[in-house]
């Protein structure tokens, strides 16, 4: 256990902390700009004006509210709810106080399950109040990996919405707490999830919630706690840690990347000063909260600079976001490229007024240079960025500008971002020379504290002096412009969102059926990439592909759930025992070929 101690507060963290972003030490931020590399390495470090900003979430958030209190904060159209920053801010410190009298405080983990709502954006400001760390939950997950999350970190407390698409979270959360049935509200005491104690529902006005549960419009109008509030805030800390993202590996089981005040809200300035965006602009986001591109590069981009936040939906959909960006005149737009062709596609996309949209962020997977060209001229965001990062650095290291020529915005992720230092490394850790591929390295106020209760993770993804190994296999040219040329880790990335194949194989293995299993991925049109997995039967055992994809219904993601499924007798290997998965790829195209050759 390390004890991490700032203004005389104390948080025990199962995991080393990274002195790199809790302490200013040389480290946190690049002695000098080098935009460019020199000497013939590949080695760039971001502007070291202005200053990093040492202030806490709701630090930032008071000043904006102080500044443009009488604009726009949170839009949501369809629903036809709109809030000033002073109105924002109020019913942030209604949840907090809240949130006090439930017995919840700071260092506390609380989870956060549902689609991209109000009460999720209240919920991230009301828990960096008073210091309580929230942890981010996928929408999309299923019940043992709700059930891995919350006990991995500890969870105290859980706010949820009632479902999600196919997904009745109410449902998932008493069959994995049953004690619900017979505890009082804020009490429960189960056996599966033992650290939960309280979960709050996002029940309807006057809607009696369930037995053991607590309904968030209650918890908003407990009294008592206000004057406590500003006290909390100011003892925070910006080095202590605020959020918990789950991001996988490649040894499976999810890990919980640990970021502070400081590692996200600085994050979250650049990237807004990477598009140009003021206090005047309106951003529209349909990406996910539960991830950075949503909670960061989002919410607290806006919140730090008086811009209004936009969200189309609860999920994504291409003709509530168009509606959107219409009705609120929005001038800047998030997405991952499948969100931009879906856009494009859509059959009234022209009879949409988009005049006003200018700029915003293209990520996540990358982007076809037609694509790019098409969202330019068809919804005239010529000053659209490109970025690139990982949860692990809170999470963007590069970005595009928004007067970079186009072909650069597609074959590049852009240049380093302010008070960044990166590199690329060859299999021994030396510096690459210029346009050599090798490991991107990355080192600043942007890298994680680490990955709870992980700290074998945690010291083999952060090296010596501080530096995050992201894993991805990238070249520096001689302007600075970096390229992900693949990866070093064996990720699939299908639609935007990152699948770890080594999590659906440990899975699979649950199965008595299944003796030996690989997944991977193959090029997909529309989603970049497909799941798809490789199973030898168990010796006697008949298999079909039915029974493999309901072994995953209702138990992990559906994004993750194979997509092509093969039989085989063996799987391919190295002389050393090593899966080839190049091979069984390979195989795998040709075998998708002669089905449809032959329906």
């Amino acid at each position: 256990m390390s004890a991490l101690s700032d203004n005389n507060v104390h948080i025990n963290m199962p995991f080393p902390a990274n002195k790199t972003v809790r302490e200013k030490t040389d480290h946190i931020a690049p002695a000098i700009t080098l935009l460019a590399p020199k000497d013939n390495q590949s080695y760039v470090a971001g502007k070291v004006e202005p200053p990093l900003d040492y202030a806490t979430i709701p630090e930032a958030l008071k000043r904006t509210v102080e500044k443009f209190g009488d604009r726009d904060a949170l839009i949501f159209p369809k629903e036809n709810v709109k809030l000033s920053y002073k109105e924002f801010d109020q019913q942030v410190d209604d949840l907090a106080a809240g949130l006090l009298s439930l017995g919840l405080g700071k260092g506390d983990r609380l989870g956060i399950w549902s689609p991209n709502r109000l009460e999720w954006v209240i919920t991230q400001f009301a828990t960096a109040r008073i210091g309580i760390i929230l942890v981010t939950i996928n929408p999309a997950y299923q019940l043992s990996e709700v059930e891995y999350a919350l006990n991995k970190v500890s969870c105290k407390a859980i706010i949820t919405a009632k479902q999600f698409k196919r997904s009745n979270y109410i449902e998932m959360l008493n069959t994995l707490a049953p004690e619900l049935e017979h505890c009082e509200k804020g009490v429960l005491n189960s056996k599966r999830l033992p650290d939960l104690k309280i979960i709050i529902g996002m029940f309807e006005e006057g809607e009696e919630p369930p037995k053991g549960m607590l309904a968030y419009h209650d918890v908003m109008k407990l009294k008592g706690k206000h004057d406590q509030l500003d006290r909390i805030t100011k003892n925070l800390s910006p080095f202590e840690p605020i959020n918990i993202q789950f991001t996988s590996g490649t040894t499976g089981a999810p890990k919980g990347a640990t970021l502070t005040h400081c590692n996200i809200l600085n994050n979250a300035r650049f990237v807004l000063n990477g598009m140009c965006l003021t206090q005047e602009d309106k951003l529209c986001i349909p990406v996910p909260l539960y991830h950075c591109f949503g909670m960061v590069m989002g919410t607290l981009a806006c919140a730090y600079e008086g811009a209004a936040m936009v969200f189309p939906d609860e999920g994504f959909d291409a003709q509530t976001t168009l509606k959107a960006l219409s009705k609120t005149q929005s001038t800047a737009l998030y997405g991952v490229p499948t969100m931009f062709v879906a856009l494009l596609e859509h059959p009234d996309l022209k009879r949409f007024d988009l005049s006003q949209l200018r700029t915003g962020v293209m990520a996540g997977a990358p982007c076809p240079i037609e694509v790019m060209k098409k969202v330019i001229a068809e919804m005239n965001m010529s000053e659209i960025t490109i970025c690139y990062g990982m949860t692990e650095t809170s999470p963007i290291s590069f970005q595009s500008s928004t007067d970079d020529p186009i072909e650069r915005r597609v074959s590049t992720i852009g240049r380093v971002h302010p008070h960044v230092e990166v590199k690329v490394v060859d299999d021994d850790g030396n510096i690459c020379a210029i346009g050599e591929r090798g490991e991107l390295w990355t080192r600043g106020y942007s890298v994680m504290l680490g990955y709870w209760d992980d700290v074998q993770k945690t010291e083999e993804s952060i090296v010596e002096d501080g530096w995050m190994r992201t894993g991805d296999l990238a070249t520096i040219d001689g302007e600075g412009y970096c390229q992900i040329v693949g990866r070093v880790k064996d990720m699939i990335i299908r639609g935007g969102e990152n699948i770890y194949p080594r999590e659906i194989e440990e899975y699979l293995f649950r199965h008595p059926k299944i003796q030996e299993v690989q997944v991977f991925g193959i090029p997909h049109e529309k989603y970049g990439e497909e799941v798809c997995t490789w199973i030898v039967p168990s010796s006697g055992e008949n298999l079909s592909e039915e029974e493999v994809v309901d072994f995953c219904k209702g138990e992990i993601a559906h994004f993750k759930i194979p997509k092509h499924i093969a039989f085989v007798k063996q799987l391919p290997m190295t002389v050393t025992g090593k899966p080839q998965k190049f091979v069984m790829r390979d195989e795998m195209l040709k075998m998708l070929e002669k089905r449809l050759s032959s329906s």
